[in-house]
């Protein structure tokens, strides 16, 4: 069995270090362009060239690096091998039976439990925990495993029962080396975390041809595991696939920042609508009829996600043929309730009558991108605007009401809005409002963000002072630091004051204030929870932080009776002692009157 510090050696020698640079990749060109360079040196196409992909891809920072890994790699690897890897980087490949709990059930089976529970504290990430771990086996079954295709695993895995998966994964795991039993991992549990978002896997699809990646995403909706028809199209040799679903998803356009200084000097107020842009979700609702008749309604997320099971209420709405781009709001009486009230609904697989009768969601249509069969898409915005405004007057629906447009003719007018919503809003509106979108009236809707055609101009974050008293390491790339902060704020109490956590925060801080923080806290631990560490904080010692952070809500939840929305690091106080950072009374100053939301 291996010891600690032999775990603790080889994780440090994957560790990531921020101002690391990483191994080099070979400079592959994509698109009809040399791509010659032996990327997986050694390994026959099979599990081992996939682990290979994953194992560089969860080094590689550069993005652009990671792009020609996957073109490489989509180049090389024959069908329906490819497909399934490009399955599992966007994180459609689901095994029914092969669970986190079991795999800490067939190790805790080899290894000694103490030794697996300090390892997986230092580590932080289950995957690379079993396979540094895991011991090796002296009579490897390699010929069996290294030849096994990519396919073949997945096909298994998925005939496999629940008893049979077990015995699966302990042959894989002996005869794998340790960047295989890695890979294994990643796959059957699907938490990939080599920084490949879906898109920069559609985008490495689309780069083995002269295909958009809005193209591919287009049709991924009614596409199927391994996605033959969609390398053929890529690569030339075929015809678009068919998408024959009457509701399916429309890549979404999206939108840049506002540069306050530089844009407003370059562009004209007059040229954009101006829109609330509000605090929910993005969805997008379609609608429309199979070629039998019958009816098919769909909502998506902004990536596309079929969230349709957990808002039936809002699915019941859809009676029409057509597709809407969106924001998804709690609302009840005709008032738009905090984000919070939102997120009760998210993330769940379905949603019960109570939870729909409590939070009621609704529609605040923004655009309108098809209807009765015509794509809608190609107009200019006013025109598409017009078209929406007529087509939600027709709906005639409680729970599916038009985003208002803001009046505005000079950057002036629009930064008035932008500061004092609550001005052209009732209170309950204006306390949802995150910003203002900017939408150029001429602009077609395009998958993407594409450049100069829609702004957001997001309201300024709230700031506070804030002590760190805890900290756990963080995921990935970072899993060798502590990166994950709760924070408080002071409160009476019967001797003086205390501090009671308002909030925790994982980014927004540099490389540099990352290894800051990490010195502190190792400097400065007090006491240890499994993988938390308590820190110094008190009135004359301690970190203070200035967090930023979207808005704020009322909670039950939380021993402070607040929770925050998107808190982040927004800078390191080390000029401040724990005695000036902020008291819990300027938090509940910020709250919404009761029933106001």
């Amino acid at each position: 069995m291996q010891s600690a510090c032999n775990i603790l050696r080889q994780k440090a020698q994957r560790s990531w270090q921020p101002d690391q640079e990483p191994n080099p990749v070979p400079k592959t060109k994509i698109a009809g362009e040399d791509l010659s360079s032996d990327i997986f040196p050694g390994f026959s196409m099979g599990m081992q060239s996939f682990a290979q992909l994953l194992d560089r891809l969860s080094l590689e920072p550069r993005r652009l690096a990671k792009e020609r890994l996957l073109v490489r790699y989509f180049r090389d690897t024959p069908d329906p091998d490819r497909g399934y890897a490009l399955a599992a980087l966007t994180g459609e490949l689901t095994f029914k039976h092969a669970k986190p709990a079991l795999l800490r059930s067939l190790v805790s089976e080899r290894t000694d439990p103490q030794l697996f529970a300090l390892s997986y504290d230092f580590v932080g990430d289950l995957s690379e925990t079993i396979a540094l771990i895991w011991p090796e086996n002296e009579v490897k079954q390699t010929e069996q495993v290294t030849d096994l295709s990519l396919s073949g695993l997945v096909s298994q895995l998925e005939q496999a029962g629940k008893t049979d998966v077990p015995r699966l994964l302990n042959t894989w795991l002996d005869s794998l080396d340790e960047t295989g039993r890695w890979a294994l991992l990643k796959l059957v549990t699907g938490g990939m975390r080599v920084g490949v978002s879906a898109r920069l896997a559609k985008t490495a699809v689309a780069r083995l041809g002269s295909l958009k990646v809005a193209d591919i995403e287009e049709v991924w909706h009614g596409l199927k595991q391994p996605y033959a028809s969609l390398f053929a199209w890529a690569e030339g040799r075929a015809e678009r696939p068919e998408n024959e679903d009457p509701a399916p998803f429309r890549p979404v356009m999206l939108a840049h920042p506002l540069d306050a200084e530089k844009d407003t000097e370059l562009l004209q107020a007059s040229d954009f609508a101006v829109e609330w842009k509000w605090d929910g979700i993005r969805i997008q609702a379609a609608a429309g009829k199979t070629e039998q008749g019958d009816s098919v309604s769909r909502l998506f997320s902004r990536t596309g996600e079929d969230i349709s099971r957990a808002f039936p209420d809002v699915v019941d709405l859809l009676q029409f043929n057509a597709c809407i781009d969106g924001e998804l709001l709690i609302v009840s009486a005709g008032k738009v309730r905090p984000f919070s009230d939102l997120q009760k609904r998210l993330n769940r697989k379905t949603a019960g009558p109570k939870l729909i009768r409590e939070y009621p969601a609704a529609i605040r249509a923004y655009d309108l991108l098809w209807e009765d069969g015509e794509d809608l898409r190609s107009l200019r915005f006013r025109e598409r605007r017009t078209r929406l405004e007529a087509f939600v007057a027709g709906l005639d629906r409680e729970g599916i009401d038009l985003s208002p447009m803001v009046a505005c003719d000079t950057w002036d007018d629009i930064a008035r809005a932008r500061d004092n919503p609550g001005d052209l809003l009732e209170v309950h509106d204006a306390e949802a409002v995150e910003g203002l979108m900017l939408k150029r009236w001429q602009a077609p809707y395009t998958g993407g963000r594409p450049k100069g055609e829609w702004f957001k101009w997001k309201r300024d974050p709230f700031l506070i002072d804030a002590v760190l008293m805890y900290a756990q390491r963080g995921h990935g790339k970072r899993s060798s630091f502590y990166s994950d902060y709760t924070f408080g704020v002071w409160r009476p109490a019967e001797n003086g004051e205390e501090l009671v956590p308002v909030g925790k925060a994982y980014f927004g801080f540099t490389d540099e204030e990352l290894r800051e923080i990490d010195r502190f806290v190792r400097q400065n631990t007090v006491n240890r929870f499994g993988p938390v560490r308590e820190v110094t904080h008190g009135k004359d010692a301690g970190l203070v932080l200035e967090v930023a952070f979207e808005g704020l809500n009322r909670s039950g939840r939380h021993k402070s009776g607040v929770a925050m929305r998107f808190p982040r690091i927004s800078r390191l106080r080390w000029d401040k002692s724990p005695a000036e950072a902020d008291r819990l009374q300027t938090l509940t100053a910020m709250l919404p009157e009761p029933g106001d939301g």
